[in-house]
């Protein structure tokens, strides 16, 4: 399957980014990136770094938005960190920021392949809301959209809002507004994939240079979510949304009708989900579960694969 991740790694981007590397049915076709758990900049090179670890040397990356379309940025630095991917020691990568816009990337690489490429999106929705808004036929060209965002029953920035669609929230309303085949993977989901002590243990058992640099990563972002979010085990976000994509029994999902408020006082970003109605045009599929099991199989297997060398 062809996909363009589009992202603000962000540690769980960066894992999703392994998970997209090593797994034998993902063509990664490109990463784009935008502002969101730090700033464009660094998430660029973080997308970088990333690529350079998982061996995606061919791969472009590509910067886009440097913030939402009407609110101010808003960063993830307590959970990220200063660099957005603290933890390890820091990576020259080798993979470079390619010329051109996210934006114009995203509908270039569409059109191009009508049908056949799926959009991963796993941080705020900026460039796909302006990809939508320039190029209106990019919701029928594109083969679906998999969303790591909002919640049908809890927020994590906010009570009800999560921080992808809460940090842009017009933009994920334009994009839950468009005519195309929908999934979203939100925090029902990805609170089931929990990197306990166990799940690590398995990964340290790969002895492989990204298995290492993932444990290392991880073990940064569990301190953090311990003091930001007292949990004890931090949930894996972002590679949730692509392996809905891979394999979509590992995320069950109901058809519903989703909608993002925008003009709440306390409620800015919530994804309002009504299991008992469908979108107006196009199709919504809500996350529902987690088969944690086959998620970390999938995903311990992903980076087995990849390369031994940088």
């Amino acid at each position: 399957m062809k996909v363009v991740i589009d992202c603000d790694p962000g540690h769980d981007d960066a894992v999703a980014i392994l998970l997209a590397a090593g797994h034998p049915d993902v063509d990664v076709l490109g990463i784009t990136t935008v502002a969101g758990n730090q700033t464009l900049e660094r998430v660029t090179t973080n997308a970088c770094v990333a690529a350079t670890v998982a061996g995606l040397r061919d791969v472009p990356v590509v910067a886009g938005s440097n913030g939402p379309l009407l609110r101010r940025l808003r960063i993830a630095d307590s959970i990220h960190g200063e660099s957005g991917l603290d933890g390890p020691a820091p990576i020259e990568p080798t993979v470079h920021p390619a010329a051109g816009h996210a934006v114009d990337f995203i509908i270039d690489t569409v059109l191009a392949q009508p049908g056949e490429v799926t959009l991963v999106a796993l941080g705020p929705l900026t460039n796909v809301a302006i990809a939508l808004r320039k190029a209106p036929a990019l919701a029928q060209a594109v083969d679906r959209i998999s969303i790591m965002g909002g919640s049908w029953t809890r927020g994590n920035m906010t009570p009800a809002a999560e921080f992808n669609v809460w940090a842009d929230p017009e933009a994920a309303a334009v994009v839950f507004g468009a005519p195309w085949d929908l999934t979203m993977v939100g925090l029902d989901v990805t609170h089931q994939a929990l990197y306990t002590d166990e799940v690590a243990a398995r990964f340290e058992g790969l002895a492989s240079p990204a298995a290492r640099w993932l444990g290392e990563l991880m073990a940064f972002y569990r301190d953090t979510n311990r003091a930001v979010h007292q949990m004890g085990a931090p949930p894996v976000h972002d590679p949730c949304a692509l392996a809905a994509v891979i394999d979509p029994s590992i995320v069950p999902t109901r058809e519903a009708r989703v909608d993002v408020e925008t003009a709440g006082t306390h409620t800015a970003g919530m994804t309002v989900v009504d299991f008992g109605r469908r979108a107006d045009a196009g199709s919504h599929h809500v996350g529902v579960g987690l088969e944690a099991d086959a998620f970390w199989s999938l995903l311990a297997n992903a980076v087995a694969a990849l390369p031994l060398e940088r």
